[in-house]
């Protein structure tokens, strides 16, 4: 689903390395998370409110905090908004696909995964994974390529949510998708135009691919997907954003699985 909101910004692809977090509420929630920190690049002079919590919990973890000056932040932050605290995480501990599978397989539950095919926008990438986490998505796919990762924005967008969810980032999702479908999971490419996703069943192992901003669900993964569930649009704008469509079909999907 094709999403005009960011298409014209220009610091559309300014976003914190993978392993960065930046900001207070995405330092909080890596906290929380209880993954591993390398260390925490905090503002001096600064030790009030959120920060004297921050402060408060990487003493009691143990983890390194570098006092640092507001000219250190900034060069850290690259342009972001880093309310004088920056923190650096070890990297995300992606899973492989065959890995999602397996944790499924081993809870007794029919697999239900969401697939993100190049999403750009960091805030979409993490509105999507916090609306999987809500509609009980086992796993998350995204490519190594031309897709943003797992940081500081998508923490913060999926409110948390990340460290929760396990996710998968492959080389390349065709094979993936082809994994998935040699393991009995049906594939659906979510795109405007296909048959209504009410109309669809979702109630045995399935997958959804949500597209890229700009362009949607990729021709090789529509030709490899199973089905094609559209959104009826009855408005004047004929799309929307991809996180506000793939919370839509996830949880039609959420709604039909549990019904019974």
């Amino acid at each position: 689903m094709k999403d005009n909101r960011r298409d014209n910004k220009k610091n559309n692809n300014e976003q914190p390395p993978e392993g960065l977090f930046v900001g207070r509420n995405a330092v909080m929630e890596l906290l929380k998370s209880g993954r591993t920190v390398d260390r925490i690049y905090i503002r001096s002079e600064q030790s009030e409110g959120v920060l004297a919590v921050i402060r408060a919990r990487a003493a009691e973890k143990r983890i390194p905090l570098v006092e640092t000056d507001q000219r250190k932040l900034d060069k850290l932050a690259d342009g972001l908004v880093h309310q004088g605290v920056i923190a650096v995480a070890a990297e995300t501990d992606y899973l492989t696909v065959d890995e999602l599978l397996y944790n499924v397989a081993q809870k007794g539950e029919k697999p239900f995964f969401l697939i993100c095919d190049s999403i750009n926008d960091p805030h979409n990438l993490g509105a999507l994974i916090r609306s999987a986490n809500c509609a009980g998505v086992n796993g998350v796919i995204i490519p190594k390529r031309r897709a943003v990762g797992v940081n500081g924005t998508v923490a913060k967008s999926s409110a948390g949510a990340v460290f929760a969810m396990p996710i998968a980032r492959v080389s390349n999702l065709a094979s993936a998708v082809k994994t998935l479908k040699d393991n009995g999971v049906w594939i659906w490419a979510v795109e405007a135009g296909g048959r209504p996703y009410y109309e669809q069943d979702f109630n045995g192992s399935c997958a959804l691919i949500l597209g890229s901003e700009g362009e949607g669900v990729s021709d090789i993964l529509k030709k490899e997907s199973d089905f094609i569930a559209g959104i009826p649009m009855y408005g004047t704008v004929n799309s929307l954003n991809v996180s506000n469509a793939g919370a839509i079909v996830m949880f039609e999907a959420a709604k039909q699985r549990n019904s019974k």
